[in-house]
């Protein structure tokens, strides 16, 4: 069941789904914003064309087979993701192969761990402000309630009192950073909760807008009633998820072309768009681009036509976050640890995920050998510090997390750098391209997008795509599908008022 003060947001009106005007819509992407907008588009009669430049769906949520030396054949991805209850859009797109909900399984608890010895957790904890504040301030370590007195009060209550889209017009202007010291949050919460949470959009605070922390918090915590605790894939990404979507795209007449690059989008030809291919060249009477920031770079610089010139100084304003690093383990050990925690304060180390507390894949690994599948991310790599370098720094990390894989005997490894993630700078909001473009036929999908509505990461992906489509499904007179978010504004009215009268007193 869904936050009683979840929003929704009417699909448009119209015909059930196309008739014999039935339209070719180009899809560049298959993560999930490609994949949301094909589905709906594809559910209503459209033919869609979707372009995936990997040989996988899933875009940063994808996955490929590879051999370990033991000759095992297993499945890797780009890292853990954590499937929050509030992700209402991409549980809607989740539930057309997976209607009972089987393809995720809960965790049990959000661990969060410093160097220094301190733990929170989320566990237990009621999910509705202002009772999960006052039960984190009772219980936590970190956050006590003699810190209170010290910390600056007009700041600190904008996070009860945060709107969607109002709060970027009032903190987007400063960095994350800057606007923690502002609130001065006691140092050891400071360190563990919110530099934790911020680095979980692959950036420093300080590159990152303080909007978009404000807003993760008024998702996350402050805002929903679903709370911290969240659900992670049962199996790899592409068996539970994106190969099942894959399959229903084809039985509904979509054509799923992966390992096929877009080139260029060219206004004209045999209909609206010309889209130009590793493989050839397709006409399109709509198009959806749900690239990521490089990917949207290079089809644009390529297409001159597309857009307008404030059209295309946003798109190639986009930049991307700093590169991090996804190390996996296979241990001839196993690690009877937490199946995943966040940490704070071993140097490049962000968090530890225990792949065969929750995977079957890995479970069935680690039954067969006796070992175990541990995974490290670093977010947010510094420049200095390369790929070779960053692995051994994680490695030694998590010797001192856990200490008892010092003496493990590493079977296998992979290895994940990437440089691709979005990047929510102070001052980014006002210019970010949205989902409608200068071209009525050609629209925008992906978490890289601007959407006023309080959505982050995998959900701002699954909402925009869904967006993308009903924006064209509603040109053409065909209904769309609603969109559900969080509380668009503090939930409790009453500390909405008191922060209102605190900051303009």
């Amino acid at each position: 069941m869904k936050d009683r003060k979840a929003v929704r947001i009417p699909a448009p009106a119209g015909r059930p789904r196309f008739g014999d005007d039935v339209p070719v819509v180009a899809v560049v992407g298959g993560g999930i914003a490609g994949l949301a907008a094909s589905t709906l588009l594809a559910e209503r009669g459209a033919r869609v064309v979707l372009y995936e430049r990997e040989s996988y769906l899933g875009g940063r949520v994808g996955g490929w087979r590879t051999r370990l030396a033991d000759g095992s054949d297993v499945t890797m991805t780009r890292g853990f993701h954590a499937f929050f209850r509030q992700y209402y859009n991409l549980r809607a797109l989740l539930r057309r192969v997976d209607p009972d909900g089987r393809a995720l399984t809960p965790m049990a608890d959000y661990p969060l761990w410093h160097a220094r010895g301190d733990r929170d957790s989320f566990a237990g904890m009621p999910t509705t402000a202002p009772w999960n504040v006052l039960a984190f301030l009772r219980r936590s370590p970190t956050f006590r309630w003699r810190d209170l007195p010290d910390m600056n009060p007009e700041a600190a209550l904008k996070l009860l009192d945060v709107s969607v889209p109002g709060v970027y017009e009032e903190l987007d202007g400063i960095d994350a950073a800057e606007y923690l010291e502002r609130v001065r949050f006691p140092e050891a919460a400071h360190a563990l909760a919110f530099e934790v949470f911020s680095r979980s959009f692959f950036a420093h605070p300080r590159d990152m807008s303080a909007a978009e922390l404000a807003v993760m918090f008024h998702i996350y915590f402050l805002g929903s009633n679903e709370g911290l605790l969240f659900d992670v894939a049962a199996d790899p990404f592409p068996h539970g998820l994106w190969d099942p979507l894959g399959h229903r795209l084809t039985d509904l007449g979509a054509d799923v072309r992966t390992g096929v690059d877009v080139e260029s989008v060219q206004r004209g030809g045999a209909r609206r768009f010309t889209v130009t291919t590793g493989d050839g060249v397709v006409g399109a009477d709509a198009v959806v681009l749900a690239a990521d920031v490089k990917g949207l770079h290079s089809i644009v610089r390529s297409s001159p036509d597309l857009g307008d010139e404030d059209w295309r100084d946003r798109v190639a304003a986009l930049r991307t976050a700093p590169p991090f690093l996804v190390s996996r383990y296979w241990l001839d050990r196993p690690v009877d640890r937490p199946g995943f925690i966040g940490t704070s304060g071993y140097d490049l180390l962000d968090n530890v995920s225990v792949l065969d507390h929750y995977e079957h894949e890995a479970r069935a690994w680690a039954a067969r050998t006796g070992g175990s599948v541990v995974e490290l991310h670093g977010y947010a790599i510094p420049s200095d510090v390369d790929e070779r370098e960053a692995r051994l720094r994680l490695w030694e990390q998590l010797t001192q997390v856990y200490p008892e894989t010092k003496g493990a005997t590493v079977i296998d490894e992979r290895h994940e750098w990437r440089s691709d993630c979005p990047l929510f700078p102070a001052g980014g909001y006002e210019h970010r391209p949205r989902v409608s473009t200068p071209d009525d036929f050609l629209v925008l999908a992906g978490d890289l997008v601007r959407i006023d509505l309080p959505v982050a990461l995998m959900e701002r992906a699954a909402t925009t795509g869904f967006a993308a489509a009903n924006q064209l499904l509603g040109r053409w007179g065909v209904t769309g599908t609603d969109l559900w978010t969080v509380p668009v504004e503090g939930r409790v009215p009453l500390l909405r008022a008191a922060a209102r009268r605190r900051r303009s007193a």
